[in-house]
């Protein structure tokens, strides 16, 4: 329970903190390009260390990563809080995603190399889209009874000083898992290579579908010009069901590439549904729940050794939320919302297409 708190605890708040600016992003910036661009440094700060991350996992040990991670991601608070200007806060987004870029992926290779990890995995993705609700309903709630942009930014980064001290009674941690010899440097690396080239398309499935989740919830303020507590709410149904999603999949034992599958082409109509209710919201984020612990599952079964795994899943995750969101912040503002709202959907009926080519033969311990 001491590894496992600082680690269910702080992937809550990091993502809390993260979602904070969401509902309230046209005051920050002006205009679904610049709004994108704003959303997605963050995710590029984190894209930039999770591969990084992963590979030290291997190398160092997961609990230095994840100590360093909680502390970036307070020190970010702290910029954003303070920011004195656009470039200032566009700093703290990016810092803050270097936190989470450490974070992350220590925290997800200590759990799914655990005999467990389909539950412990499970109930840390969870918790990851908690957080994220919670940085958006708190977020819009703060923002009505306070009257200012900054009040979910206080909040969160007050409450991370909570896992950040939790961490510090973790034990240091060795490198590799118990039982599992400590490999060389460029035994290191010539796996990920492996991994990277053996399951491109699981690869392009993360970015494709956890980025047109991002893509979605940034078009969404300006494409609602509602205000910031209802937009909170209703991006809040899209993370909701992700997390009911997870808890579901992860205790269903399901076949993760036909899952993925099936889930991308319903995808595509979550995301038409979207364009004109806000309850497809509620379909986008179960799928994109299910695909997530299908993706999970299937990596845990390729190797003992998880970091570098871990480190690409996120750096793919983490590559989708910070160009889909760009892309289509620049398709909405230059060619419209339908145009841009099409594009997304096409990026789902890609990964239901390419899925196939990904292979499915390694056994746990090969790589």
């Amino acid at each position: 329970m001491r590894t496992r708190l600082p680690l269910f605890i702080g992937v809550f708040v990091v993502m809390a903190l993260s979602n904070a600016i969401v509902p309230v992003l046209p005051s920050f910036a002006v205009g679904t390009a610049a709004q994108g661009a704003l959303f997605s440094a963050y995710f590029l700060g984190a894209f930039l260390l999770v591969l990084p991350a992963g590979y030290l996992a291997d190398r160092i040990g997961e609990i230095p990563l994840i100590q360093a991670g909680l502390l970036l991601t307070f020190l970010s608070g702290l910029t954003l809080a303070f920011a004195a200007s656009p470039s200032l806060f566009l700093a703290g987004r990016l810092l803050e995603g270097f936190g989470a870029g450490l974070f992350v992926p220590a925290a997800l290779s200590l759990l799914n190399a655990r005999p467990d990890h389909e539950r412990m995995s499970g109930y840390f993705m969870a918790l990851l889209n908690l957080g994220l609700l919670v940085g958006l309903l708190g977020t819009g709630w703060l923002v009505l009874r306070w009257a200012g942009v900054y009040a979910g930014i206080y909040l969160f980064t007050i409450v991370s000083v909570l896992p950040l001290a939790l961490s510090l009674a973790m034990g240091r941690g060795t490198p590799g898992t118990a039982g599992i010899a400590v490999e060389t440097a460029s035994a290191t690396f010539g796996r990920l290579k492996w991994v990277f080239s053996s399951y491109f398309w699981l690869w392009a499935s993360a970015v494709l579908i956890i980025g047109i989740t991002g893509a979605l919830t940034a078009l969404h303020p300006e494409y609602t010009d509602l205000p910031p507590d209802i937009v909170s709410q209703e991006i809040a149904l899209m993370n909701l069901a992700t997390i009911a999603a997870i808890l579901v999949a992860s205790h269903a034992s399901l076949p993760p590439v036909p899952t993925i599958r099936t889930a991308a082409v319903a995808m595509a109509g979550a995301v038409v549904l979207t364009f004109f209710s806000v309850w497809g919201f509620l379909l986008v984020g179960w799928l994109a729940g299910m695909v997530m612990i299908s993706q999970l599952v299937f990596l845990a079964g390729v190797s003992t050794r998880q970091g570098v795994l871990m480190g690409l899943f996120n750096t793919a995750s983490y590559g989708g939320m910070t160009l889909l969101p760009f892309l289509a912040g620049i398709l909405a503002e230059y060619a419209g919302f339908p145009a841009a709202f099409a594009a997304i959907a096409l990026c789902a009926l890609l990964v239901a297409a390419t899925i196939g080519r990904c292979g499915c033969s390694l056994k746990k311990g090969d790589a």
